[in-house]
């Protein structure tokens, strides 16, 4: 074999291994709703400053067939990056606390009118994966998920209750999808759903830091006996950026609090 036709081969082969390495590395492009939705919301200086949000409000659960709603909880919830979260229902017959930090994931449940009647358990691989999650759809304003391992399938145009949407698929794993419903005028978000069926709906407005954030959040979930039950939480206060000690996403120490 000459000299020049094992050059040309040896530079064919080196091209091809190089359009495989690029085609491999460059990642798919961002579906242009992700830029809308997020111009929707805030600056990218405005939405690019977020390290944490700190919510506060009252939650209400319901189901569909009962004539009245169960009594409110207190709702205390923090999403810290990159993986924080603290969310904490105080009721007067108890106090329940989930929370997340990096790969530990922990609930505690006390009775807040007797001190020595608690409970505290770790959380599952599965349930941890969910809360991580859970932590990056709330602080990442959409956009990132190819970052973090997940990945994002746009599913085209739908209308949804009579809105002209865009449809997509934030993949984070095969049993962790959420689903967003973009307005394909606006940019803002109609609707969310998860893989297991559960709806997410915001409804008003506050503005914090130049951000808009929802006044109400309302998860509809359809139980196995069929029935549609509801938790609405109705926000008083979110504040960006509040300093959170580490030791409040810590798993605490076992006993009484």
């Amino acid at each position: 074999m000459s000299h020049s036709l094992k050059f040309s081969l040896f530079r064919a082969s080196l091209t091809a291994a190089v359009v495989m390495a690029a085609a491999i590395s460059v990642p798919a492009a961002e579906p242009a709703m992700i830029a809308k939705a997020r111009a929707y919301l805030g600056t990218e200086a405005d939405l690019e400053s977020v390290k944490a949000i700190h919510y506060t409000g009252t939650l209400v659960v319901a189901e569909e067939t009962e004539a009245s709603k169960q009594a409110p909880a207190a709702m205390d919830l923090v999403f810290q990056k990159p993986y924080r979260q603290r969310v904490q229902a105080t009721t007067t017959q108890r106090v329940e606390v989930t929370a997340l930090d990096g790969y530990d994931g922990w609930q505690r449940l006390q009775d807040p009118a007797d001190l020595s009647k608690w409970r505290q358990s770790l959380l599952g691989t599965d349930q941890i994966k969910r809360l991580r999650a859970n932590t990056w759809e709330n602080l990442s304003f959409f956009r990132g998920i190819e970052t973090i391992g997940g990945r994002i399938e746009d599913l085209g145009p739908v209308t949804f209750e009579g809105i002209a949407c865009q449809k997509l698929a934030y993949i984070h794993a095969p049993t962790i999808i959420f689903y967003r419903y973009f307005d394909l005028a606006t940019g803002r978000l109609v609707y969310s759903e998860t893989e297991n069926g559960s709806g997410i709906r915001e409804q008003g407005e506050v503005r914090v830091n130049g951000i808009r954030f929802p006044r109400t959040m309302t998860n509809s979930t359809k139980l196995p006996d069929g029935k549609v039950r509801t938790y609405t939480i109705t926000f008083d206060r979110i504040s960006v950026n509040e300093d959170v000690p580490a030791s409040r996403f810590a798993v605490p120490a076992l006993g009484p609090k």
